[in-house]
């Protein structure tokens, strides 16, 4: 199955490159993500050295750290492979994403002050202004900009766990929307979905709030699960 090429992985905020093993871990990462090294494909060593034109020991160390994401998995002695996808992944993920995204936007919106006030206002300002435009023309900005008002609406939860977990499963789930995002987008209203999602975040409605995200969360989900299977179908 060849899965289209759309938009690569966005990094949490604390996750600039440190050493040639960070950045590489963030290439491969991106490269997964956006369905650029394909799901069950071999990661040859050797081919990944001339490609990321870094040497083998980071090369190990950031596929050993993708390997613990899910993003990877290790055949023994016989190297790495990329994680294949499958429905009943999908709807693992989403499952876990919920979760995960729930409770830390419940912890967030109990917690978040002013400056989680200022974050969500403007970040859903910038997504609501690409989400007037044609976003298919507009999708590498439209993703970028989805991301953070996302990330600011949970940005006040305590918990740095739950955030560290949280970012693996989006890049997990983003992994799956990637194949789809242009039926995903083109099925709904993307920008009245984030317009209920935001006032209920700005007006502290907890229950409100999570039950749009959850909505959201499993609409993306469903729309993904029918392309998918007619991929495999094919």
């Amino acid at each position: 199955m060849t899965l289209p090429l759309f938009m690569t992985s966005l990094q949490p905020v604390d996750s600039t490159p440190k050493t040639l093993t960070d950045y590489v871990y963030g290439q491969l990462r991106a490269d997964i993500i956006s369905g650029k090294l394909a799901p069950k494909s071999k990661l040859k060593i050797e081919h990944l050295r001339t490609e990321y034109r870094v040497g083998a020991t980071p090369l190990r160390e950031a596929l050993s750290r993708l390997s613990s994401d899910g993003f990877v998995i290790t055949e023994g002695q016989r190297g790495f492979r990329v994680s294949p996808i499958s429905p009943e992944d999908l709807e693992d993920v989403t499952e876990l994403r919920v979760t995960l995204e729930l409770k830390a936007l419940r912890n967030s919106l109990q917690h978040g002050k002013d400056d989680w006030e200022s974050r969500v206002v403007a970040t859903y300002y910038q997504l609501s202004k690409i989400e007037e435009l044609d976003l298919f023309a507009n999708l590498e900005v439209w993703e970028q900009r989805n991301h953070d008002f996302h990330w600011a609406l949970i940005s006040a939860c305590t918990s740095k766990w739950l955030l560290h977990f949280y970012h693996i499963l989006y890049d997990q789930h983003k992994r799956y929307r990637n194949i789809s995002l242009v039926a995903n987008l083109g099925q709904r209203d993307v920008r009245r979905e984030h317009q209920r999602i935001y006032d209920a975040a700005l007006a502290r409605d907890v229950d409100t709030a999570c039950r749009e995200v959850e909505a959201h969360i499993r609409q993306t989900a469903d729309v993904t699960k029918v392309f998918l299977l007619e991929q495999l179908r094919g």
